[in-house]
Order: C-alpha cells, then structure tokens, then sequence
C-alpha cells in the first residue's frame, strides 16, 4: 500500500478506471465508473473524479462533488461514487481514497464530507461507518446519508 497514489481521470487511466471489476453482489450497490464518466463531462465545475493506482495499476475510482451553491446540503461537499477492484478491496484503498477525498474538501473549506447509500448485504454501509460515517438521515428513496466531520 506504500505505493498508492490518487491521479485525476485522464485518457492516459480512463479504461482501466472504467474496467474495475467488483465482488459479486457488490454492483447492485453502485453505478458503473462510465456513468460517473459522464457526470464529470457534464458537471466539469464540481465534479472531482480521480483513480487510486497502486505502483503501475488503477485499483480503485473515486468521485466527488464540491459545490458550496447546492441546493442541498448534502450535496455540496460528497462522494458520488467509489469503486475498488475486487481482487484489492481489504487493502486499505477505499480508506485511502476517502481520506483523500476528505482532505481535498477540508483544503476548499468544507467542514464535512457526505455520502448516500443503500443498505443491504455485500453493500458499503460496514465500510463507511468503520471509517468514520455518521447516519445523519435518509433520502425519500430509502437510502442512507452519511456524514464525515473533517
């Protein structure tokens, strides 16, 4: 893990990013990188997509969305999507990617980071509050919100 480093989505890391392969069960859970793909092309002000390569390999895909005009307050400092390789996940990459996260948040000034989610087995509710998610309520979907103080 000495090795991990975030780099920004770019053509260079783009179709390991999107070739990620999650545990089985895990993709009912969170949408396909393609999709956060085109979130970013379409939001280039607030969207911050970046991979976790470790050594030479993209092992894991991270979104976030730093927008202090939103509407919601969720929305203004969260992660939209995070994706890590199955044959990687136990490693320390998603915490690392959070982190990562986290800190780019505290530097533009945000006091929290958010994140949604839906309960289930094989999902990433375990994960999340493990790593210092807060349930602070629910969407009108059913879906959890998570807070990070930073």
């Amino acid at each position: 893990m000495a090795d991990l480093k975030l780099e920004a989505l770019s053509a260079k890391n783009i179709v390991a990013a999107n070739t990620l392969t999650l545990k089985p069960g895990q993709e009912q859970f969170v949408a396909p990188v393609s999709h956060s793909i085109a979130e970013a092309y379409v939001n280039p002000s607030t969207s911050w997509p970046r991979v976790v390569v470790d050594g030479d390999d993209v092992v894991g895909f991270i979104m976030g969305n730093f927008d202090p005009d939103a509407h919601d307050d969720e929305f203004r400092s969260c992660i939209w999507r995070i994706n890590v390789s199955a044959e990687a996940q136990g490693r320390g990459i998603g915490k690392f990617a959070v982190w990562a996260l986290a800190e780019e948040a505290r530097s533009r000034g945000f006091e929290r980071v958010t994140v949604m989610w839906e309960s289930g087995e094989d999902g990433p509710e375990e994960f999340f509050l493990r790593i210092g998610f807060t349930i602070i309520g629910q969407t009108q979907y059913g879906e959890n919100i998570g807070a990070l103080q930073l």
